[in-house]
């Protein structure tokens, strides 16, 4: 959908600072430059800083058991996405950005935007469950347990992983058909708007009119506490602090995606050619995300800093700690 976009043939050269382009064949060449040089191993860090950070969450919800709770179920599938996202999107984003792929719509374009709103996808998804799962902690405490039990929070992350996977597929499959020269403006714009509406815009507003509720909710029972009026069940202090980190991963989100999401929005109306790597700028910031959520989880939550103790220092291959309390 991008290869739409008019060019002009003096400006091709600097859109990406790995590639030249021909301008008259507009065929594309890889060129090493110290700048790609750097630009690499900057973006290879990142991966490597994502894959590490992520897998650090996964095994430590996964190996303790005092962390095998619904919401670190859903931050468990959360980090699993965010480890794909080093894993897969990283290495294709480098390999076929986006302004290169202006010149040369491949299958590994069509595969690396996949990959790139399936997780993308799957993320908000995991966000809007997440929030559901605060809800329910901090709205309706006595009736939390029986509403999000395992069994729910399975059926959550099931769904957020099947719906993120059609869309990615449907993505690719649209883009597989050629000569679409009279509804070329069409797709572009269904897929530039229509799609973001439903895969960011709409849970974006449902996760934040969530949240908007639990602080109404928290602002009431704090008044109700300090005047000595609350009566039934009250929030405890592990849930608040959880609500809180929860909702600065989501802050962390809605700064990394939201301008992207506008800017790729509005790339159908504009034929500015310095659009491009603007846009190719957002997303790298957008992907960068995925490497913030673990450093969050290790700056608020004292069990995360302490299971990473216990994991870097190999104590869980020598013996069983499966049942260590972690403070």
């Amino acid at each position: 959908m991008e290869k739409d976009i008019t060019l002009n043939k003096t400006a091709v050269f600097t859109l990406n600072p790995c590639s030249l382009v021909d301008p008259f064949s507009f065929k594309l060449t890889p060129t090493i430059s110290a700048v790609c040089v750097m630009l690499y191993g900057f973006l290879t860090l990142l991966s490597f800083v994502t894959v590490c950070g992520n897998l650090l969450v996964i095994i430590s919800v996964f190996y303790f058991k005092q962390l095998h709770t619904p919401t670190n179920s859903l931050i468990l599938s959360l980090a699993v996405a965010d480890l794909l996202v080093g894993i897969l999107v990283f290495p294709f984003s480098m390999a076929f950005s986006l302004s290169s792929c202006i010149y040369n719509d491949s299958l590994f374009c069509k595969v690396r935007d996949s990959f790139d709103i399936l997780l993308s996808t799957c993320s908000i998804s995991h966000l809007c469950c997440i929030s559901i799962d605060r809800y329910y902690a901090v709205c309706q405490p006595l009736t939390y347990k029986s509403k999000i039990s395992h069994r729910v929070v399975v059926v959550m992350i099931t769904v957020s992983w099947g719906l993120s996977a059609l869309i990615g597929i449907a993505m690719v499959l649209s883009r597989l058909e050629e000569g679409c020269e009279e509804m070329c403006f069409v797709d572009v714009v269904a897929a530039n708007t229509v799609g973001p509406i439903f895969s960011f815009y709409l849970p974006v507003i449902i996760i934040l009119s969530m949240y908007l509720k639990i602080f109404l909710v928290a602002q009431k029972q704090a008044r109700s506490i300090q005047t000595g009026t609350m009566c039934g069940a009250t929030v405890s202090k592990m849930e608040r602090k959880a609500t809180k980190t929860l909702a600065t991963v989501l802050g962390v989100f809605l700064f990394c995606w939201t301008p992207f999401f506008l800017c790729f929005t509005s790339l159908p109306f504009t034929h500015n050619p310095g659009r491009v790597p603007v846009i190719e700028t957002l997303n790298w910031l957008a992907l960068s995300n995925s490497m913030l959520n673990p450093f969050i989880y290790a700056f608020f939550y004292s069990w995360f800093r302490s299971a990473i103790k216990i994991i870097m220092s190999g104590k869980i291959l020598r013996c069983d700690l499966t049942n260590t309390k972690l403070h």
